[in-house]
């Protein structure tokens, strides 16, 4: 019989691939990776805001990297507007940290994270906003698909361009919320970018892009999970240097 805490981390890394695979995916298929670091630390910058407020961090984390989306969205040079955020976020960051030395252990929680120490609450609420991010994807998955490949051709079949691309960078925004608390701000880009990097680099079409990027993240988080379980060794970091591994092997190929 696994223990609870086993169990828990099982359910955060099948979470995590599904957020791998799709938000990971079409943060490539859209050339705008940094966007999940940003998103990370601003939502960093959104928990600590909201501790020192007496408010759900989580909430906080999420208004945070929805405010960074909706930035990249009306940037016409995306990157630069990503970067620009990602330094005013972390100057938030380091403000209210510096303001809430009593509860700081509660940031440094969502900074460095660990599938080990997940609670039910936990895996109830990433489980929560993992199926409505997925349902989502499904019903808009023709349209996220255009604007990431052919914008200008999107906007010529009609689609509401601006909405769709606001959108899409919301729920990439969410789904790096969704597992910070599982592998922290710092590792969420390796696992969210590494493993769809890495099958994007194999696949021969959209759909195994969608089912290699899974299976990555799968692999290394449970790899990563294993070890833990011999060695004295972070299984988030072990997960993080398994799936950038991977790319970097299939990189060289």
């Amino acid at each position: 019989m696994l223990d609870e805490y086993i169990i828990r981390a099982i359910i955060a890394i099948i979470l995590l691939s599904i957020n791998a695979s799709l938000s990971g995916s079409f943060t490539i298929f859209k050339n705008i990776p940094f966007l999940i670091a940003c998103s990370a630390h601003s939502a960093l910058a959104g928990a600590s805001l909201f501790i020192a407020i007496s408010l759900n961090p989580i909430i906080g984390a999420i208004i945070f990297a929805i405010f960074v989306a909706l930035i990249a969205g009306r940037a016409k040079q995306v990157n630069i507007a990503i970067g620009i955020s990602f330094a005013f976020s972390m100057a938030i960051a380091v403000l209210f940290i510096s303001l809430i030395r009593e509860q700081a252990a509660r940031v440094w929680g969502l900074l460095f994270g660990d599938l080990l120490l997940l609670t039910d609450e936990d895996i109830f609420l990433m489980a929560i906003m993992t199926v409505v991010l997925l349902i989502i994807y499904l019903i808009f998955y023709r349209e996220f698909l255009f604007i990431s490949f052919d914008m200008e051709g999107a906007m010529v079949q009609g689609i509401n361009v601006k909405f769709f691309n606001y959108l899409l960078l919301s729920i990439i925004s969410i789904s790096t919320v969704i597992i910070m608390k599982a592998i922290g701000a710092i590792l969420v880009y390796a696992m969210l970018v590494a493993p769809a990097g890495a099958a994007n680099k194999k696949a021969n079409n959209i759909m195994q892009v969608f089912i290699f990027a899974t299976l990555i993240a799968m692999i290394a988080g449970f790899l990563g999970l294993i070890i833990s379980f011999y060695f004295p060794f972070s299984p988030s970091a072990i997960s993080g240097l398994i799936a950038t591994s991977i790319y970097f092997i299939l990189f060289m190929k």
